[in-house]
């Protein structure tokens, strides 16, 4: 026997749903000297991309005995949170999500990469740290981790999509193959445009879904690594 959830009711919550258009097109393209991941020296670029957007309602089975954490709720770091994840119609399942640490990245450590115009070279970089685990019984591999941060103006930030390793923050979709039990420990960077302050990261699926949102302390930029 399983559970059966459908979303409440539309929430009034004042964030806004709207990647900014700019971090939307953000492409940040590597030297011939910078980091590559297959070692080859080729260009390395970053671009930003947002987490799929379930369907309004859904239907995704919860196993029995698990309890979903409410819309709406504000956890602190190092808390999980348990939700219905729907990267597709029909095609979804139960999420433990857990933001561990937020710090601040510097624009030095995209050396390496081009920074050609005020948007990036204005922003300000944040490095998260968090896990995911599959707590439900379907496959929701390949796709985005689905966490936005959040900025002082209440608007939801993509994170960073790196086709190489940016070893400052080692970022990585979740497995194309993540089906129940499977766990991932990664780590998402975040711009934010005019130096904007990140106040916070949010799981927020749909417009209609009241945010469950992580805030805490924000670590300052790691030692610059010598040498």
């Amino acid at each position: 026997m399983h559970n059966e959830r459908v979303r409440s009711p539309v929430s009034r919550s004042a964030l806004s749903l709207v990647a900014l258009a700019a971090a939307s097109a953000l492409v940040l393209g590597g030297c011939s000297g910078g980091s590559d991941a297959s070692g080859g020296g080729n260009d390395s670029s970053a671009s930003a991309s947002s987490p799929s957007t379930p369907s309004p309602s859904s239907t995704v089975k919860v196993p029995d005995g698990t309890k979903l954490t409410e819309q709406g709720s504000n956890l602190g770091l190092d808390v999980g949170a348990r939700v219905i994840f729907e990267p597709s119609v029909g095609h979804g399942s139960v999420l433990d999500l857990t933001v561990d640490k937020i710090r601040r990245g510097r624009l030095s450590d995209f050396k390496g990469f081009i920074l050609d115009d005020a948007y990036k070279k204005n922003a300000s970089y944040y490095y998260v740290s968090v896990q995911v685990k599959n707590v439900g019984e379907s496959d929701v591999g390949g796709v985005p981790v689905p966490l936005w941060g959040v900025n002082q103006t209440n608007t939801l930030l993509p994170a960073v999509n790196f086709t190489t390793r940016f070893d400052r923050c080692p970022s990585q979709k979740l497995p194309k193959k993540f089906g129940p039990g499977k766990a991932i420990s990664t780590c998402l960077v975040y711009l934010s445009p005019g130096k904007g302050k990140l106040t916070g990261v949010s799981y927020r699926p749909s417009q209609e879904f009241n945010p469950i949102t992580w805030r805490g302390a924000v670590l300052p930029p790691a030692q610059k690594q010598k040498g």
